[in-house]
């Protein structure tokens, strides 16, 4: 499966795994590049540039082929995180979730690929102003934080396909080879996904999130943060009710900061508790059905995509 994404980056398949806070390490990265696709780690909840270095190592014991480090922005400075980065000479970095721009100079005199995250037109452009090679858009379908204008991925990849000249690769809602060919069908060349990724072998989420992705049907997933402009898509929970009754007394964001945080995710992502914490999931949950490994995953899209794809063929054949 050529395209410019699959060129640019040295992949086999044009499938990137998302930054997936917590879990996005060395083992799954490793294992979605060796299948063909483009693995990444996470920077932010590595937490010091001593760990992520050992990370970075650590993917290249296990794969030869080309990963990226993802960083999200906002959270902290990503300053000496993305520095050990570049020493370290990875393929391809990407950015997340707020302002590029203080960092683009450096990733391109670096000669890293560089991917930018988004949710709209506007950024995408400006993205691709501040010299990104690949843009992700991700839709209101999504997992994790998203855009603030609900815009779907069916729209957004066509909207932002026509307004960049750059490889755009759709994020949101896809998890199988139909989801695939759908996105190339509007002019993305390539797809990203992150709640589908967590529910396989190689991801160290715990046994049951894994498990409520399998179960939770695509309209039970439940939009947190929007209250402080941060909507991001989760799972339902006990916890998550009670974050959604904190968010109705909010008057400044600080006041929902605490029932947010980093280890609350960790608390159901990594330990599976559900009554002190919270975990991202996308409205994909309704297409996933098993846990597979990274390559039973890949394998299959690619011959879903395939058969898709003839199927579309002998259906405009038939009907003309």
């Amino acid at each position: 499966m050529k395209t410019r994404l699959t060129t640019l980056c040295g992949i086999e398949r044009p499938i990137i795994q998302g930054g997936l806070a917590y879990l996005a390490r060395a083992p799954l990265a490793a294992a979605v590049s060796e299948a063909g696709g483009m693995g990444q780690i996470t920077a932010a909840t590595l937490g010091t540039p001593q760990a992520l270095r050992e990370e970075i190592r650590a993917v290249r014991r296990l794969t030869a082929k080309p990963f990226a480090v993802n960083f999200a922005l906002g959270h902290q400075p990503i300053d000496a995180l993305l520095e050990v980065a570049l020493e370290e000479q990875v393929p391809a970095v990407s950015l997340t979730g707020g302002n590029p721009a203080p960092y683009a100079h450096r990733i391109k005199e670096a000669r890293a690929l560089f991917l930018v995250l988004t949710a709209g037109v506007r950024a995408a452009q400006k993205a691709e102003g501040l010299g990104a090679d690949i843009i992700i858009a991700v839709g209101a379908e999504g997992g994790g934080h998203l855009g603030r204008d609900d815009v779907g991925t069916m729209v957004l990849t066509r909207r932002v396909v026509q307004s960049v000249q750059v490889p755009v690769v759709a994020s949101g809602g896809i998890g199988d080879g139909r989801g695939l060919l759908a996105a190339m069908a509007l002019g993305a060349e390539g797809i990203e996904m992150g709640t589908r990724f967590v529910a396989t072998q190689e991801c160290q989420a715990h046994l049951s999130y894994k498990q409520r992705l399998v179960q939770t049907p695509e309209n039970q997933t439940v939009v947190i943060e929007r209250s402080i402009g941060r909507p991001g898509r989760v799972l339902s929970s006990p916890y998550v009710d009670k974050i959604l009754a904190q968010e109705q007394q909010v008057t400044q964001p600080e006041d929902l900061w605490p029932w947010v945080a980093g280890e609350k995710n960790a608390a159901a992502a990594l330990n599976g508790d559900w009554d002190q914490g919270f975990a991202w999931a996308g409205q994909v949950t309704g297409l996933i059905t098993d846990i597979p490994t990274v390559r039973q995953l890949l394998d299959r899209m690619e011959r879903e995509a395939v058969d898709a794809w003839d199927q579309l063929n002998q259906n405009m054949s038939t009907n003309r």
